[in-house]
């Protein structure tokens, strides 16, 4: 009798292990499938037909009456492709998640939001803007700045003006700025100053992080810090006043900031995404391009390969370690 319940209690424990091993490896398996399935759900609407384009215009500082400007754009583009155009307008954040959740076909948006939109949504950029504050064109600098009367001068090589800035008071327009941050930091990795973001104070005396290149600015003005990164365009109005301007100057230059632009989800077939591109590229002609330059202070808009316009964002992010 006792060896029957031994063989019995074998058995049941036997029972117990093949029975875990198949809840686990159904549990493997669903997760598994949980894992594909954004992107079977994302192959699946990539075959749907698109009977309209969803755009979503990212806001800037510099821009006023957004979503009025944004809907006269869409209805030159509607006109150009032959189908309804949508406008909308979000934060870089909301404009990369849309394009993610298939909520939005076009986006314009920044550098580090382009990068972004590539990883989440496999969207890619194809235009880029040309801004005459831009020194590059479909480039800007990321400067530090330092007012007139500091002591601080540039030297003979990039290394030797940023190690001035050794114990100096700093302020950055923002945690996120590309120019007014990531750039920076990217610059002071790249020369050894720095190692990342998170050894800043072993370098710095004091680190100041505004909410824009206004407030950064603000700082140097004010005597807060003694340094600031911004954009070069962040020296005119409206971000300062031309007086305030005359107070501050550029002590040091990081070239290669890319333009703002636009950016195509590549669930839109590839000839769809030519004509709409052409459709944008009506912006730059007489008839339109006032309303464009209205609506982002930007005079046109030009083709660009994406890995190459973006490419020095993707080195600073990495220098800075920091995602997209």
């Amino acid at each position: 009798m006792k060896l029957n319940l031994k063989m019995l209690a074998g058995a049941s424990a036997g029972c117990l292990l093949i029975a875990g091993l198949a809840v686990n490896a159904v549990g493997l398996g669903q997760r598994a499938i949980a894992q594909q399935q954004p992107k079977v759900d994302r192959d699946l609407r990539a075959q749907a037909p698109i009977n309209r384009i969803r755009i979503v215009f990212a806001n800037r500082r510099d821009a006023t009456d957004l979503q009025s400007k944004a809907n006269q754009v869409a209805q030159i583009l509607s006109k150009e492709m032959g189908m309804p155009v949508e406008a909308t307008i979000g934060d870089e954040t909301a404009a990369v998640e849309a394009l993610r959740a298939d909520k939005a076909d076009v986006a314009f948006v920044g550098g580090r939001g382009a990068l972004k939109a590539e990883k989440l949504a496999q969207a890619r950029m194809y235009l880029a803007e040309v801004r005459s504050d831009y020194s590059g064109g479909n480039t800007y600098d990321s400067v530090f700045v330092v007012r007139q009367d500091s002591p601080l001068r540039p030297k003979g090589s990039a290394k030797q003006t940023l190690e001035q800035l050794r114990g100096k008071k700093m302020a950055f327009a923002s945690r996120t700025s590309g120019s007014g941050f990531i750039f920076p930091i990217g610059e002071l990795v790249g020369q050894g100053l720095v190692s990342g973001p998170d050894r800043l104070d072993s370098f710095f005396g004091n680190v100041f992080y505004g909410d824009g290149y206004t407030s950064a600015l603000q700082a140097v003005l004010r005597g807060q810090s003694e340094v600031a990164a911004v954009s070069e365009y962040a020296l005119l109005p409206p971000w300062i006043t031309a007086e305030e301007g005359k107070r501050l100057r550029v002590l040091q230059k990081v070239p290669g900031v890319p333009a703002h632009g636009i950016v195509i989800d590549d669930r839109v077939p590839a000839p769809m995404r030519e004509r709409l591109v052409n459709a944008f590229m009506k912006m730059n002609e007489p008839a339109n391009n006032q309303l464009f330059r209205s609506l982002y202070n930007s005079q046109r808009l030009v083709k660009v390969d994406h890995a190459r316009h973006l490419g020095t964002m993707r080195v600073s992010l990495q220098r800075a370690k920091l995602e997209p």
